[in-house]
């Protein structure tokens, strides 16, 4: 195996600072001091002006839980022209993050750009101040809301199309991409056709310890201990790591719903203590019939994706580019 990659000094910088923000942040008792770690949790305003090739806006689709999500609209592309919509949900460990923190505007402004999709980045409640299942119901109240909205809303660009839609989400984003996924297989949708589900290296975990978790257990972007505390914030009281919620494919997780899941395409680092995981879940995927595709980049820490400098990022661009278009071919 590669040396790990060289991080951008700046990046350095700043990840150190949330490191340290967000440490002394996490309280021994499962609690947050939101103050402190909102503080330096620097969000972007939305731009109906473009702002590398992309426009945004705040739709707030449920006021009395204050939930909205970020659209992120490609300038370039004329009105005429009809684009995927990408449903993305951001990481942080359910606990940190908002679809307006910059690394997620950020994050949203190249897909949207890169891609040519129009980007839905639901803002969910966070833990452990609402836990499982909360974030997942306001991840699937998001769907259901631009089902509902469909074409109609002078709020939505006429260029969106609601008939070729992708759920994606990193990290806790990516468990919360699956279990939406999972839902909406369920669910009779009108406009939404959900294409398929991108799975960037997804949070997903047991009691068992993997050895990619022990190998990497000190990753600058998500260590061991981190891990640990985020399914202590998130999962309900009394549960353990085999919550079906984290172990999706445990013992006490049931079984998947049938022809609906969507295709999936699955990232991993080969230097992310998740790695192991996320070869389980493809493998449970495999058993289960579920068409799946596997995108692994050897050298790839935890969050390579919030780095645009490093190559495994422009990887990332042209691979999700491929899977759509594959499934757009369908």
């Amino acid at each position: 195996m590669e040396n790990p990659p060289k991080l951008p000094l700046k990046f350095q910088v700043l990840l150190r600072l949330h490191s340290f923000v967000t440490s002394i942040g996490r309280r021994p008792n499962i609690t947050v001091n939101r103050c402190l770690t909102n503080l330096f949790d620097l969000k972007f305003s939305p731009s109906s002006k473009p702002n590398n090739g992309v426009s945004t806006r705040d739709i707030v689709f449920d006021p009395a839980r204050n939930l909205w999500f970020r659209l992120f609209v490609p300038s370039l592309v004329s009105d005429d022209v009809s684009l995927p919509v990408v449903v993305y949900f951001h990481g942080g460990g359910f606990v940190f993050f908002s679809a307006n923190s910059m690394p997620y505007d950020d994050l949203g402004r190249r897909l949207a750009r890169d891609l040519r999709v129009v980007v839905v980045s639901v803002n969910y409640r966070l833990s452990p101040e609402h836990r499982c299942p909360l974030p997942y119901e306001d991840g699937f109240d998001g769907l259901k809301f631009l089902d509902e909205m469909g074409f109609d809303s002078v709020v939505f660009p006429a260029k969106a199309d609601l008939g070729r839609c992708f759920l994606a989400g990193d990290s806790a984003g990516g468990n919360l991409a699956h279990h939406v996924a999972v839902r909406a297989a369920g669910y009779d949708f009108k406009k939404v056709n959900i294409k398929g589900l991108i799975a960037i290296q997804p949070f997903f975990g047991g009691e068992e310890r993997t050895n990619s978790e022990v190998q990497f257990s000190k990753s600058p972007m998500l260590s061991l201990e981190q891990a640990d505390w985020y399914w202590k914030a998130f999962l309900p009281d009394g549960s353990n790591r085999n919550h079906p919620a984290a172990h999706v494919f445990g013992p006490d997780a049931g079984d998947l719903p049938g022809e609906k899941f969507p295709t999936t395409l699955l990232i991993v680092g080969g230097r992310d203590q998740l790695r192991d995981w996320g070869m389980k879940y493809y493998e449970w995927l495999k058993e289960s019939d579920k068409e799946v595709n596997l995108v692994e980049y050897p050298n790839a820490i935890h969050g390579f994706y919030a780095v645009p400098q490093l190559k495994d990022c422009s990887l990332l661009i042209r691979d999700v580019n491929d899977f759509i278009q594959k499934c757009l071919l369908v």
